[in-house]
């Protein structure tokens, strides 16, 4: 199995907070990518990195990230032993490919022809998650129908739908349908599906399908991954795995509540996201 940390956007809602904050208190934050962000005593995304490096079913982790942050990345990268930083070439959120483009571009080139985990780089869930229970679980799904593929929900708040893409669900936890940011009215379903998926091998080649169909599409109607879930979702079986919840840090209102979590659970992480 592989694991691609999609990490390629620019933060704008995020550095629009920093510009506008004249705290000295964020000073040292700007210019940083949302995924280098210290959360904690560690930048967001080495969480991950941490718990991926202790799993032997883990041959690879690559790093998407655009050429404005790359070098940062490279820099970062160096004390972990799996870790490839992939340079998507843009130097702007204008130039963006978009994150599903990104997923492509790490399967070209690296010609994967595997499980692949894609988690989106400014996410983190709270700390009953266990990679080893949803790995356990996709097996056992994959082991059943070799198509399968896995995601993540948590319940979210009635007022919050419009802000996630909102999974349907049968009895089996097999999801039928996904709707994009709907309206409250609009489904009874409150389960929000972050950027977390668990690809088989034998669906990877659809990520090409998708983009082939949205070749003249604007970046938008490709840039999200979720817009590739729910295309996928008509084609092949996808389930559901619950969890507590997550943080999203996209503004500095939830960076800072992010962080403030982990700094006040400081000693509680040794086995976080493992």
């Amino acid at each position: 199995m592989k694991a691609i940390l999609l990490t390629a956007g620019y933060g704008t809602r995020l550095h629009k907070d920093l510009v506008r904050d004249s705290r000295e208190d964020f000073k040292h934050l700007h210019g940083l990518p949302k995924a280098l962000l210290p959360v904690g005593n560690l930048p967001l995304i080495s969480h991950w990195v941490l718990a991926l490096e202790s799993r032997a079913d883990i041959q690879g982790i690559f790093v998407v990230t655009n050429d404005l942050y790359c070098s940062k990345f490279e820099e970062w990268a160096k004390q972990f032993k799996l870790v490839t930083v992939i340079n998507d070439g843009t130097r702007s959120n204008e130039e963006r490919l978009g994150a599903v483009a990104c997923l492509q571009l790490v399967i070209d080139r690296l010609k994967l022809d595997d499980h692949v985990l894609v988690i989106g780089g400014d996410t983190l869930f709270y700390e009953d998650f266990s990679l080893s229970d949803i790995i356990t679980g996709f097996r056992k799904l994959e082991a059943a129908n070799n198509e399968t593929n896995l995601v993540l929900t948590y319940f979210c708040k009635d007022e919050e739908t419009s802000k996630y893409g909102i999974l349907e669900v049968d009895e089996n936890q097999k999801v039928t349908s996904m709707l994009e940011k709907p309206a409250p009215n609009e489904t009874e379903s409150r389960k929000a599906c972050p950027c977390f998926y668990l690809l088989s091998k034998q669906c990877i080649p659809l990520v090409r399908v998708f983009l082939d169909e949205k070749k003249e599409a604007p970046v938008e109607q490709k840039d999200a991954p979720g817009i590739f879930i729910s295309w996928l979702i008509r084609r092949k079986p996808v389930y559901a795995s619950h969890v507590s919840g997550r943080f999203d840090v996209g503004t500095l209102l939830t960076y800072i509540e992010c962080d403030r979590y982990f700094q006040e659970k400081a000693n509680a992480w040794r086995d976080y996201l493992k």
